[in-house]
């Protein structure tokens, strides 16, 4: 972790003369949200896991109501209203969070499902599916008026590898797949068919967004093609720190990798990649250090955002996926981002140091 804060402060600090002036001192910014993160993230220890989940329905509810009043009293920037601005501190962004209090009240109620049934049948099974549909679909729903198709993926992605984990019926997983198959093909053919059609249905900002998406398929876009020629034109070693030979748009967020990568090379990027992976293996040891199912389930969650979100991100940075507002995790600039990050850390710290928890 404090690796990843060194390459994250270090990176920013490398945008600072390509950004706005009210932007150049977003490295400072992050020192700040690393010391608040951490501290959080170890006075987690003094609550415990259970504290949460014992609650999980009142941060269930904070959530859901955050994100209906961004969508009043949210700031809005580039079309979308996904902040709080808050004097003296900046913006917050409420579905970073809303994906904890996802895990968290899934987590709960998955354990309690399995604990109740340990035979369940397919009626039982089916019920509480629904269920789960009807939790996640209500932020969804909000999240996506914002727009942030970006964090709706991530809640659809928490559910289902935490069902997974869960120990659900494979016939569920091939049943959503393929009902999402037939619904993307028909989304699709729609958008690619009749465009006035897809309007009409969908609307024009959602169009503008999948023809933004969809970008990536010629790489076309000066944000993508701008990334690309930063992280080509580094070689193996880089143009060296706090040399970035081309502006693009988000580069002190989203598209963080690009400036590694034209700082510090092809060299410096596998190290990344594999301090990333070996971050990502101490996680996976963790889950075999508790007897607790409701941690081994919210580890899984924890562990499917992580892994999604650096394979997107990386892989949007250098053209194999669409863009979309997808952060790097604990690398790319962002308040609201790296506190949820750290409190999920926090998660994994009372499951790796239970012994240190002062209280149960």
């Amino acid at each position: 972790m404090i690796l990843f804060g060194i390459i994250s402060v270090a990176t920013i600090f490398c945008t600072r003369e390509l950004l706005e002036v009210e932007s150049q001192n977003l490295w400072i910014k992050q020192i700040f949200w690393y010391s608040l993160g951490f501290f959080i993230a170890y006075s987690m220890m003094a609550i415990g896991n259970k504290f949460f989940y014992n609650n999980a329905y009142i941060f269930y509810v904070i959530g859901v109501l955050s994100l209906f009043f961004v969508l009043i009293f949210g700031k809005e920037v580039n079309n979308a209203k996904c902040w709080f601005e808050i004097p003296y501190v900046g913006t917050i962004q409420p579905s970073e969070f809303m994906k904890i209090f996802l895990m968290i009240i899934e987590a709960r109620l998955i354990n309690e499902f399995n604990e109740r049934h340990p035979s369940p049948d397919i009626t039982d099974e089916f019920k509480f599916l629904l269920k789960i549909l009807i939790i996640v679909l209500i932020p969804s729903i909000l999240t996506f008026i914002e727009p942030d198709t970006g964090a709706v993926m991530l809640y659809f992605i928490i559910t289902f590898v935490m069902l997974f984990i869960g120990g659900f019926k494979k016939r569920w997983f091939i049943s959503i797949i393929g009902i999402f198959a037939i619904f993307l093909i028909v989304f699709v053919g729609i958008y690619f068919i009749n465009q006035d059609l897809f309007i009409k249905i969908f609307g024009t900002s959602f169009f503008y967004r999948m023809d933004r998406i969809l970008n990536w398929s010629n790489s076309s876009g000066m944000q993508l093609s701008n990334s690309l020629i930063a992280i080509g034109s580094g070689g193996l070693f880089g143009h060296g720190f706090n040399n970035v030979p081309i502006y693009f748009p988000e580069m002190q967020n989203d598209f963080i990798f690009a400036v590694y990568t034209s700082c510090f090379g092809l060299i410096g990027a596998i190290l990344l990649i594999f301090l990333l992976i070996y971050f990502d293996i101490n996680i996976i040891n963790t889950v075999n250090k508790t007897t607790d199912m409701t941690d081994k389930y919210m580890i899984g969650g924890i562990l499917a955002v992580l892994l999604f979100q650096q394979i997107y991100n990386i892989s949007m940075t250098i053209g194999l996926l669409p863009i979309m507002g997808i952060t790097l995790p604990f690398i790319s600039y962002g308040g609201s981002s790296l506190m949820s990050y750290m409190i999920l850390l926090g998660f994994i710290f009372n499951v790796s140091n239970e012994s240190l928890r002062f209280t149960n």
